[in-house]
């Protein structure tokens, strides 16, 4: 896959949205930057809008709608 095309992995559009909570941050340990994360992927699943405007563009293949469920242990 050529580099700088992120139009060919819409996935690539959502870094930014999930890297913002630990940006410039250092953590003590990795559980609680898998604690800060989880809560953002929570967060951003609650916003399909916003996730739906980053990677949907209009000629990628339409799709049946599909529903996350995440289970914490």
């Amino acid at each position: 896959m050529p580099s700088h095309s992120p139009e060919l992995q819409p996935a690539e559009r959502l870094w930014p949205l999930v890297n913002e909570p630990i940006a410039n941050r250092s953590f003590e340990n990795l559980d609680e930057l898998e604690e800060v994360l989880f809560q953002r992927c929570q967060a951003l699943l609650k916003q399909p809008s916003l996730i739906k405007g980053i990677t949907c563009f209009h000629w990628w293949p339409k799709t049946k709608a599909i529903s996350f469920r995440c289970n914490r242990n």
